[in-house]
């Protein structure tokens, strides 16, 4: 076997490893988002919507729901770096941080047990900002897990430059969150009809299962999903 044969097949194991774990985490946000609608009112991924419902509050003058949607926004951008900072500290990095959504979920679902409908409400809106730093780029092409707008975007922008003659398919990849969203939102209706609140617990096993699995993905493997942190030096020397 050459070496760029060998090269080919490693690439090709990472990206479909790479793949998998979108899919299967994916389908985990698409749940969570459904069964947090269903329960809250409110979106607890999709922060696009709630700025325009928060916007749409305060032109209505119900200052009360504006300032919770607000500040969910706030919690999920607080999720999201305390995905990275978890994320960076982490030797599977993976399994970490598919755990600690686990168990924020899990939190969430004890507080809806106990009527806590707003500490729960935020406790998904955090696990959900968290989930983006488990995979954060597929062998360079950057993927989104809780919000697929950029994802369908990035997907019609390769079907244009397919069509004027660019003929790399690597924007293929990203009909996978897509995908696995809507698959996972269609279960998340599902369960959340079936058994109510009790849909937070079946959610959080889920991502616990996950992380179970995600441990078995070698370290040097899953520091590849993430962006890697750029020193000051370095990026003094861009600077320049």
């Amino acid at each position: 076997m050459t070496r760029a044969r060998h090269r080919r097949i490693i690439r090709t194991r990472r990206t479909l490893t790479g793949i998998a774990l979108v899919g299967a985490i994916s389908f985990l946000a698409g749940m969570t988002d459904a069964t947090g609608l269903l329960l809250t009112g409110d979106f607890v991924s999709f922060m696009t919507g709630n700025t325009t419902r928060a916007a749409l509050a305060l032109s209505e003058g119900n200052l009360y729901h504006a300032a919770v949607l607000i500040s969910a926004i706030l919690v999920f951008v607080l999720g999201n770096a305390a995905g990275i900072v978890i994320a960076h500290v982490s030797a599977r990095r993976i399994f970490v941080v598919l755990g600690c959504v686990g168990l924020a979920l899990a939190l969430a679902s004890m507080a809806s047990a106990q009527n806590m409908t707003l500490p729960s409400f935020y406790l998904i809106v955090c696990s959900m900002g968290m989930v983006n730093a488990a995979v954060e780029h597929i062998e360079g092409l950057p993927i989104g897990l809780t919000y697929v707008t950029g994802a369908l975007s990035r997907f019609g922008r390769g079907i244009g430059r397919w069509i004027i003659g660019d003929r790399r398919v690597e924007w293929t990849i990203q009909i996978v969150p897509w995908g696995g969203m809507i698959a996972g939102a269609i279960a998340g209706a599902v369960l959340t009809r079936l058994t109510g609140a009790h849909a937070l617990w079946l959610v959080s096993v889920f991502a616990m299962a996950l992380a179970s699995a995600a441990i078995f993905i070698p370290r040097p493997l899953q520091r590849r999903f993430n962006q890697k942190l750029a020193s000051h030096r370095s990026a003094a020397v861009r600077g320049k």
